[in-house]
């Protein structure tokens, strides 16, 4: 359990190593003259909300999961469940405090995540985050009045608002006035993909895919590593429409129907995806995670566990 306090008590400043907003709030004033300030003046007091930006998550998708609680975690204080291979955008509280509980089960175990959080000024709307394959401009310290651009890198397509501005809403908060877009994928068909990890598609998901497709992905990882693919979503023609994986073991696996297939793992460094519809029904499709990975410890390997991401504080 991990729990984000905006009060500025020490346990905060030593939790995540990320940095404190440190006020000056009342006291004893002596002399003749002076001048008093609100905490944090001219940049707004603190008003104790919190922002988490995610930089990496990869959690085993519907079986592990995160759960954001603004404020304690008690189940009336249940903000949202987290889980899968997306990075998610950023959150913020409406309070001073923010708890988050991971979960997992006894099988597949995938990184982890990694999040930085800080304390927004009150005339702050907070980083609205950049989505993947998205590019944003301006911003500066996101305070009421400023803007905001999104754009997306070639081949992918912005899907909601480009432009976001700072506002005041009726309780006087500052937010955005959208929420971030996306970018979606152009309709591609096949291609090599390389990289450690990423999400390849049937042409068009989530919409409904084409009649008389065939296109032929060549998934690639660093030499002596292997691949892992995890379907999140599968619906195709039963027995008409099929994806083919070739390179795992059993060397080709034909896959077909509504059913989600289980992870597929390589032999070697590369896996081959075939994907082949006739003229007749159109579905979803398919939306699978790729990720490499390093072979399984042997004899001659050597094997290292890394450390979780963030330090945790017992509850008192």
């Amino acid at each position: 359990l991990y729990m984000f306090l905006s009060d500025l008590f020490m346990s905060l400043c030593g939790l995540l190593l990320v940095g404190c907003f440190i006020y000056t709030c009342g006291g004893t004033l002596k002399g003749r003259n002076g001048s008093i300030e609100s905490p944090g003046f001219p940049y707004g007091y603190p008003n104790g909300r919190i922002q988490l930006i995610f930089l990496s998550f990869a959690i085993e998708e519907e079986y592990d999961f995160l759960s954001l609680y603004d404020g304690h975690p008690h189940p009336a204080n249940f903000r949202t469940r987290l889980t899968g291979f997306q990075v998610p955008p950023p959150v913020t509280s409406t309070g001073h405090v923010f708890s988050l509980r991971l979960t997992s089960d006894f099988a597949v175990s995938a990184h982890g995540f990694k999040l930085n959080y800080e304390e927004l000024h009150s005339s702050s709307c907070g980083n609205p985050g950049v989505p993947p394959k998205a590019v944003l401009s301006g911003g500066g310290r996101f305070a009421v009045g400023d803007r905001v651009r999104y754009s997306c890198v070639p081949g992918y397509v912005l899907d909601g608002h480009a432009t976001l501005t700072c506002i005041t809403n009726a309780g006087n908060a500052a937010v955005w006035d959208f929420p971030a877009p996306i970018c979606r994928a152009e309709d591609t068909c096949g291609g090599t993909v390389r990289g450690g990890s990423g999400v390849v598609t049937s042409p068009g998901y989530p919409g409904n895919y084409g009649n008389q497709a065939d296109c032929t992905w060549i998934l690639l990882a660093e030499p002596g590593d292997t691949i892992s693919v995890i379907f999140t979503d599968f619906q195709t023609e039963e027995k008409y429409d099929y994806l083919e994986v070739e390179g795992s073991e059993p060397p080709t696996i034909w896959l077909s129907g509504s059913n989600v297939p289980s992870p597929i793992v390589s032999n070697k460094n590369w896996l081959r995806l075939h994907f082949v519809t006739d003229g007749n029904h159109r579905y979803r499709g398919f939306s699978a995670h790729y990720q490499g990975k390093q072979k399984s410890c042997g004899q001659t390997d050597i094997c290292v566990q890394t450390r979780p991401y963030i330090h945790t504080y017992t509850e008192h």
